[in-house]
This record gives structure tokens, C-alpha cells and sequence, in this order.
């Protein structure tokens, strides 16, 4: 899968992302995604979620899928990821419907807080870099009208996955640990 500019943005974001289909296969992530899992991306891209999620946590994921089936997006979701070498860790999702240019749900742009990390001085960068991402993005979306359908659903799933993530206070989500 060609990335686009936008996708570009992400591919060594301080914040966890992975991009799944509309059934939870896993297209493509970011190099933190794969570090924090213990995976090359590779071994990731092509693996349903729930193989890094440990199965007393099953239903959590199940919640977070309906919820996203239900409304196209979910934010504040607490779940517990599984790393490969099998510890856990306790993580936020956030995440955002893409669509076809029918309006057909493509799938999901998904970032990931580690709960373990939210102190302050993590959060200040994530807001750096979701400040920077914005300006990064406007820059792009000024060709929008050239991008091909792909790159359109592409920019406008990122687009309204940064202002998601724009308008989140992140020293709240401290208090979600």
C-alpha cells in the first residue's frame, strides 16, 4: 500500500498508530507501534488486533469495535495491549473512521497512548508533535484537489483524526492510569 504524504506524517510519530480495515486487519503502523509491541512491522501488517491484545481483555476490544461500528469513532478507550515477548501494558485508544469516496467505511486510523508514559513531559511533546502534524497537514491539503480519491480518503481520515487528538487534554488522560 503506496503512503501518502499525510500517511507520512505518522510513520515515526512519538505516539502510537496503525491504520486497520473495516475487520480489524491491521494495514500498515508506525515504527513506535511496532518498538512498543516488540515486532518488526512486518510480523504486524496482516494480523488482526486482537493478536496483541491478551484474552482477558478480549471484551474490551469487542466494546471498542461496536463502539466505533456505531458512531465512526472512539476516544478515551482503555484497553490492555500485549507485547510479544507477553507482558502487558495498559494503553488509551483513540480512533477515527476512513472512507471510500461512496461514503464506505475503509477502515480506521488508530492512535495509541501508552498509559505507563503519561507524564508530563511526554504529553508536551505529543502536543508539539500534534500541533506540528496540523501545520504539516494544511500544508498538504492545499493540493487536496489534486490528490487521487485514495489520497483524499487518506488526508481527510488523518484530518479529522489530528483535530480528534487536537481537542483531547491529554493531562486528563493521566488521571485514566
Amino acid at each position: 500500500m503506496q503512503q501518502t504524504e499525510a500517511r507520512k506524517i505518522l510513520k515515526d510519530a512519538p505516539v502510537m498508530w496503525r491504520r486497520i480495515n473495516s475487520i480489524g486487519v491491521i494495514l500498515d503502523c508506525n515504527s513506535t507501534y511496532a518498538a512498543k509491541l516488540g515486532y518488526g512491522k512486518s510480523e504486524i501488517i496482516g494480523k488482526v488486533i486482537f493478536e496483541h491484545v491478551p484474552k482477558e481483555s478480549w471484551s474490551e476490544m469487542n466494546e471498542s469495535l461496536q463502539r466505533w461500528f456505531e458512531t465512526g469513532e472512539v476516544s478515551h478507550r482503555k484497553i490492555t495491549l500485549r507485547k510479544q515477548d507477553g507482558d502487558t501494558f495498559p494503553v488509551l485508544l483513540h480512533a477515527v473512521s476512513l472512507y471510500d469516496e461512496n461514503n464506505n467505511l475503509l477502515g480506521s486510523n488508530t492512535v495509541i497512548f501508552d498509559l505507563t508514559e503519561l507524564e508530563d513531559d511526554k504529553i508536551r511533546e505529543y502536543e508539539e508533535f500534534f500541533k506540528n502534524a496540523e501545520i504539516r497537514l494544511d500544508e498538504i491539503g492545499k493540493d487536496y484537489e489534486q490528490f487521487d480519491e485514495n489520497a483524499k480518503s487518506e488526508y481527510d481520515g488523518l484530518k479529522k483524526m489530528f483535530d480528534l487528538l487536537s481537542s483531547t487534554n491529554l493531562n486528563e488522560l493521566k488521571n485514566l492510569r
